[in-house]
């Protein structure tokens, strides 16, 4: 037995088996660091910048500032709702679809693929952590240009962007396997 390999496995099939596995574990890791990142900051602004207490206006620069918006629906706003139960049906999709984000990770066979997908988990799960302890999500990030302001948002919802965009990208330029297919899953 060398290598790493068991008996009766060539290195090959050893790889291949072996591959799922890290995969997995690279985008679980990345899930888990955005949604450290995202719960860390949204602690800093609801306790250590006192925005809980004190809600205001912080300008950082001419075209970004800190604010305090609470986001009782999804991106932009949409599907918002003044019922108690909003945020647990809320969670309840984004869980849905975290499971879904979870089996497709479980197939993923490149580590960008792995990552933009640990990118959406993470960010949907920040964004589950708040609904559930807030009844809504906590939006900080706040861009304007010439007094159109982007819609207030926070490092989960940048998470969930940019994986997506980049599982848009992994879909049109993934690596194709010997038969000109795109790769990216195992079926």
């Amino acid at each position: 037995m060398s290598g790493g390999t068991k008996v009766g496995r060539s290195r090959d099939e050893a790889g291949a088996v072996d591959r799922p596995r890290s995969m997995i574990r690279l985008g679980l890791i990345i899930a888990l660091i955005v949604m450290i990142l995202d719960q860390a900051s949204k602690w800093w602004m609801l306790e250590g910048v006192g925005m809980l207490a004190n809600p205001r206006v912080i300008e950082v620069t001419s075209y970004f500032n800190l604010v305090m918006a609470w986001n009782r629906g999804v991106s932009f706003s949409l599907f918002w709702h003044e019922a108690e139960y909003m945020p647990y049906v809320l969670s309840a999709v984004a869980l849905g679809i975290v499971a879904f984000l979870l089996s497709w990770l479980r197939k993923a066979d490149r580590p960008f693929l792995a990552v933009s997908i640990g990118m959406v988990i993470g960010g949907a799960l920040g964004n589950v952590v708040d609904r559930l302890r807030f009844g809504a999500v906590t939006d900080f990030l706040d861009f304007h240009v010439l007094g159109y302001h982007w819609p207030a948002f926070n490092v989960a919802d940048t998470g969930i962007s940019v994986g997506v965009a980049l599982i848009v990208i992994d879909s049109l330029f993934g690596s194709q396997d010997a038969d000109g297919e795109k790769g990216g899953t195992k079926d």
